[in-house]
């Protein structure tokens, strides 16, 4: 069985989903994990699909073939490269970060600096930004699921994650649930 990573964008209709899925059931794969989105006016998403061995190139050029309504990129995930990238299950904490603040450039930017330095993951990563009237401009919010190697100090993880609140002017929470869905 061979596993294709699967990127796709093109502009958003009804029916794309649908286009994306006929393909990858007609040469026998089968979809495991996805992120699919509308973002400003585009469908955008990655797909990972398992596929006989022997339909892999198949598949590929099929997929290749929706330029007129989705350009794709396919990446064939190796067994080598599988098992190095991939490990036996999650290690660490599950954390959530909420964030919310007048919105700037380089909020995702110095929030996933601190996360680095603490060699922490995100897992997911959903942010919008929405008009708010009564304070003359626009709020940024970010959900963010992370996972943290379990010898992380998360006392100094919080610490420099309320530092950068402060100088940054935006809300920031960090608990030890998941809640990653726009409520």
């Amino acid at each position: 069985m061979a596993t294709l990573v699967i990127t796709v964008i093109g502009d958003d209709r009804p029916g794309l989903v649908a286009v994306l899925a006929d393909v990858v059931a007609e040469h026998g794969g089968s979809w495991e994990r996805s992120q699919l989105a509308e973002l400003a006016g585009k469908f955008a998403g990655i797909v990972t699909v398992d596929v006989p061995d022997s339909r892999s190139r198949s598949l590929a050029e099929a997929l290749g073939g929706l330029g007129g309504v989705l350009e794709t990129t396919v990446h064939l995930v190796g067994e080598d490269e599988l098992v190095a990238t991939a490990p036996a299950g999650p290690e660490g904490d599950l954390l959530h970060l909420d964030l919310v603040g007048n919105d700037r450039p380089g909020i995702v930017k110095e929030i996933t600096g601190i996360l680095a330095e603490h060699e922490v993951s995100v897992e997911d990563l959903q942010t919008k930004v929405v008009p708010a009237p009564q304070a003359g401009g626009d709020l940024f919010a970010a959900k963010v699921r992370l996972r943290a190697p379990a010898d992380t100090d998360l006392s100094a993880l919080r610490r420099a994650l309320e530092e950068l609140a402060a100088e940054l002017l935006v809300d920031i929470s960090l608990d030890a649930e998941d809640q990653t869905e726009w409520e």
